[in-house]
């Protein structure tokens, strides 16, 4: 109970708000200028209520500072820290926040953290447990450890460029300012200050990329041209869905679109004013706009081309998605002609309409963030993605009346985006095979479902986060203590790895606890198994060509390291393995594919730096999403 005193002296005990309202902008700053967009120009958006680390009270300290972020206000370019905004001030409590000025540093730092917790927030609830960093990894004499990374910092003014990208390095998010160059000097004013912390878009697209290698540290290195393509495709998808969960924006949208959103619209573009602002004709990415070609894919190459692809693929579902659930309301108002009269149409149809656009942008995310715990944990492809879609919402709605599935199915396929390994695109040959299809034991699996269970079983969303990773540490030993011990039996569920030879790692845990449809109360736990062997590129005269032993140690550092693994996925409340999603450690192709892929140029650093830096030396070369983030034409946010 948090204790408040009136004026009169008296002191009441008053429970803890859940959420605070933070003001945020809801459109780029120069297109909420306008008249038509001026209504909607800022939205409120609800925010856990936070303590602090230190208990002294609710609520992120002034910076802000609270349990998930630290928002440190250096401006590096002019060298100068601005006054932190204190959120816990009565008059502001009172107000919902500052209100959106692009000329107040203070409200800068209340943008990037109400749009980052509640990026946050969506992730925490759709996987169904406490959302947490990447660990920081040191070196000593060989020997790595991990560090605990409680907070994840945020620079509203760290650059003085058209940048914005997360640091896993620094374990930061840095987002730049700059002077507008526009095409179009009607669209906005040359010399004007942009400033990508105050875009929706920009800023949860980046919190989406911390998120996103908290859960999959293997993600960033690039073994094909997926991997980089998938982070970029997921955090434009986490920005897009996210926005059009804004009831009041989406509504504007309807009434505008006369509820058609699959013709040009305000929320279709991302990063709109960082776009134009820095010369191009429109938003540096846009998710829908070109007919579905099943060849664009082979012919993109870089991270931007490919993740377009593959955005443009999921919102088409969710428009289709979109247009079957509101199908009755507009046979219902134009009395089952299904062609709505000409004009604005009605303020209750619209209200109807934007609801169902946003319960259904907020489903589609949810699923897109929960296929997250089915994909294998190396060397992932857009294929693997749209198995996982598929798995992880069969496994929590199994009857698709809304035909979920099936819009993603098509619309995947439409954009020529298939798994290689499957017969056929329907549902049931595009979830992952469960246990008996596996040929595995029983036995095998309760051995380590056991352990699992007893270890997790006290996890839930309310933990303390440094606790829930001090425990993940221990149960990835104790789960590594089984394997090890029985290396031979439990090779017949740990497809991918090759426990015959070499070392292995459990490289992740975590528990997933979801509420199904019809009320039911699933609980699950996902643990990753990792191994590697040195790789050869071809041009290394006098080395190994073919697909070297687990226990080969080259005097010199191998060109690169191959990986290989699997993703189980035990029923906590059984023990049983549910799933085996791999990688195989042993496969000759998909070796041969890696190394024609680092030979081809395709995933060096000099690429990066040619494409997104415009070829200079760049000091933050081996910030892989600095560079890829770099602010050209086909690039940025």
């Amino acid at each position: 109970m948090q204790r408040f005193r009136s004026d009169g002296g008296s002191i009441y005990d008053l429970p803890r708000p859940a959420f605070r309202r933070l003001r945020i902008y809801s459109l780029d700053p120069s297109l909420a200028q306008s008249l038509d967009t001026m209504a909607i120009r800022e939205t409120r958006i609800e925010v856990p209520w936070e303590l602090t680390e230190d208990g002294l009270g609710d609520g992120p300290e002034p910076g802000p500072r609270g349990e998930y972020l630290e928002v440190i206000d250096y401006d590096a370019p002019n060298q100068v820290f601005y006054k932190p905004v204190d959120l816990n001030d009565n008059y502001l409590l009172a107000q919902d926040g500052l209100p959106p000025s692009d000329g107040n540093p203070q409200f800068h730092q209340q943008m990037v953290y109400a749009v980052a917790m509640r990026t946050i927030r969506n992730f925490e609830l759709a996987l169904g447990r406490r959302a947490l960093w990447a660990p920081r990894r040191r070196e000593k004499k060989g020997r790595f450890s991990e560090e605990f990374v409680r907070r994840l910092r945020i620079y509203p003014h760290a650059l003085r460029e058209a940048n914005a990208y997360y640091s896993p390095e620094k374990k930061a998010l840095l987002f730049g300012y700059f002077p507008a160059t526009p095409a179009d000097a009607g669209q906005h004013m040359p010399g004007s200050m942009v400033f990508t912390c105050l875009s929706h878009d920009v800023v949860a697209h980046e919190t989406a990329h911390a998120l996103l290698d908290g859960m999959h540290r293997r993600l960033i290195e690039a073994s094909n041209p997926d991997c980089l393509a998938l982070h970029e495709a997921f955090a434009d998808l986490v920005a897009l869905l996210q926005h059009f969960s804004l009831t009041d924006v989406v509504r504007h949208v309807v009434g505008r679109t006369r509820g058609d959103l699959g013709i040009g619209n305000l929320l279709v573009e991302l990063a709109q004013e960082f776009g134009r602002a820095a010369g191009y004709s429109g938003a540096l990415r846009s998710a829908i706009g070109q007919p579905p070609d099943p060849g664009a894919l082979d012919r993109a190459e870089e991270p931007h081309a490919r993740g377009a692809i593959l955005v443009a693929a999921v919102f088409d579902a969710f428009l289709a998605i979109y247009r079957l659930r509101t199908a009755d309301l507009v046979r219902l108002a134009t009395q089952g002609s299904g062609v709505l009269p000409a004009g604005e149409i009605h303020p209750d149809l619209v209200e109807r309409l934007a609801r169902e656009a946003a319960k259904s942008a907020q489903q589609v995310l949810n699923i897109c963030i929960r296929a997250l715990d089915y994909l294998p944990p190396v060397d992932v492809v857009f294929g693997d993605y749209l198995r996982a879609l598929i798995t992880a919402d069969f496994d929590l709605v199994t009857d698709d009346r809304y035909g979920y599935r099936v819009a993603f199915i098509e619309s995947f396929r439409r954009r020529g985006i298939y798994p290689k390994e499957v017969r056929s695109l329907s549902e049931e040959s595009l979830r992952w095979e469960g246990p008996a299809l596996a040929g595995t034991s029983p036995d095998s699996q309760l051995s380590l479902g056991r352990e699992l269970r007893g270890t997790m079983a006290a996890w839930d969303l309310c933990g303390d986060r440094r606790e829930i990773y001090e425990n993940t540490r221990e149960a990835r030993k104790a789960a590594h203590a089984v394997i090890e011990a029985t290396r031979d039996y439990k090779q017949t569920i740990l497809k991918g790895v090759d426990l015959t030879q070499g070392r292995f790692e459990v490289h992740s845990l975590c528990p997933v606890r979801r509420i199904g449809p019809n009320g039911e109360f699933l609980t699950d736990v996902v643990l990753q198994v990792t191994q590697r062997r040195p790789g050869c590129l071809a041009r290394s005269e006098g080395r190994e060509q073919c697909l070297p032993p687990l226990d080969f140690a080259p005097d010199l550092e191998p060109d690169f390291w191959f990986r290989g693994g699997c993703t189980l996925i035990f029923d906590l409340a059984s023990g049983l393995l549910r799933y085996c999603i791999y990688k195989d450690i042993n496969s000759q192709n998909r070796y041969e594919r890696q190394r024609r892929y680092l030979e081809s140029g395709l995933a060096s650093g000099a690429f990066l730096r040619a494409t997104y830096a415009g070829g200079r030396d760049d000091k933050g070369q081996d910030e892989v999403f600095a560079l890829v983030h770099r602010g050209l034409r086909g690039g940025g946010a």
